[in-house]
């Protein structure tokens, strides 16, 4: 930069694993499950589910799976973070030089303290805090909310700061997802000219968080739906939604990713495409849960004798709809700063 960064923005994700290992991912899962917003029940309750069972079971069993999806320079989600990082930095340094980008996970590396440090160290004196959370929910925007102001409770000179709530309906986001599939169809056809769907998939939560607790997350879900349908110009019966990723006995969201896939197969649905509009960039819910979890339960769902044709959609990552998004994003959330 030709001048001392004044104003800076900080994007946060959830994060990953520093390797795809049995002890990595224990130790990323100890810090990511120990969050009260991820996991809403009494520490007695939970802690010994946590270290008397999960810790000790589901470590190996996803180290196994991000082998899988392991890119030769980490994994995904970080991957395609740093990317965006890059490229957002380039676009933002040619009219705003004077914005410098930050990045950091909550749980994993790069981590918040570090970087929080290096944001002080810089002499920051306007921050920016953007979750890559398009769909606010307190188990992920909420969660990145408190990793900030814990530390930030740290430091002595503490700058003048925002954070975006959330974009679900954000213009500029819904024109990056209909890029990110029309440019996809372009290339691939689309799966209505041989009678086929597009299947939007959203992480899921606990139905509880909606209907005794009034999150929001469940209602810009559906706007997200509602608003990249229009857009896509897509009618009735072309389009379905879904929640994915549930986890424990408790009944979450619905109607199931994985419930809605064996029913499309079952019904011999020549070609299912699917897209997971809330997932900033690809990662092993979208990589390993979606594009070959899924497939296989659609494809296997099938009738004999018919053939299933399932495509995933990837993520934004570090598209150029995505950097243009979030340049519009960032831009008016900084007015008055730049």
């Amino acid at each position: 930069m030709t001048q001392q960064a004044k104003t800076a923005v900080l994007l946060l994700n959830t994060g990953s694993p520093d390797h795809p290992t049995t002890e990595s991912v224990r130790e990323y899962l100890a810090e990511f499950l120990a969050d009260p917003r991820v996991v809403e029940l009494p520490r007695w309750k939970w802690w010994p589910i946590l270290h008397g069972i999960i810790l000790r079971k589901r470590p190996a069993k996803s180290a196994a799976r991000y082998q899988g999806v392991w890119m030769e320079e980490g994994a995904p989600l970080v991957v395609y973070t740093r990317r965006t990082v890059a490229k957002l930095q380039a676009a933002l340094s040619a009219k705003h030089p004077g914005v410098r980008v930050y990045w950091a996970m909550c749980y994993g590396h790069p981590s918040l303290p570090e970087v929080i440090e290096e944001i002080q160290r810089d002499r920051i004196e306007r921050l920016l805090v953007m979750p890559l959370f398009a769909q606010y929910a307190p188990q992920t925007t909420a969660s990145c909310f408190d990793a900030v102001a814990h530390q930030l409770m740290k430091c002595r000179n503490i700058p003048s700061l925002r954070m975006t709530h959330d974009y679900h309906n954000h213009p500029a986001y819904i024109e990056a997802l209909r890029r990110r599939v029309t440019d996809y169809w372009a290339e691939h056809g689309t799966p209505m000219a041989t009678g086929g769907k597009l299947l939007m998939s959203f992480h899921g939560v606990p139905e509880s968080c909606i209907t005794d607790k009034g999150d929001l997350y469940k209602a810009q879900c559906l706007e997200t739906v509602r608003l990249l349908v229009e857009a896509l110009k897509l009618k009735e019966g072309e389009w379905e939604l879904s929640f994915q990723s549930r986890f424990g006995p408790e009944e979450w969201l619905q109607p199931y990713s994985i419930d809605t896939a064996k029913r499309l197969g079952e019904e011999g649905l020549p070609r299912l495409d699917v897209i997971c509009p809330g997932f900033a960039a690809d990662c092993l819910e979208t990589i390993e849960e979606i594009a070959d979890e899924l497939c296989g339960i659609y494809r296997s769902a099938i009738p004999a004798g018919k053939k299933g044709d399932f495509r995933y959609i990837p993520a934004l990552n570090d598209s150029d709809p995505a950097i243009a998004a979030y340049f519009d994003i960032l831009e008016k959330e900084l007015a008055g700063w730049i």
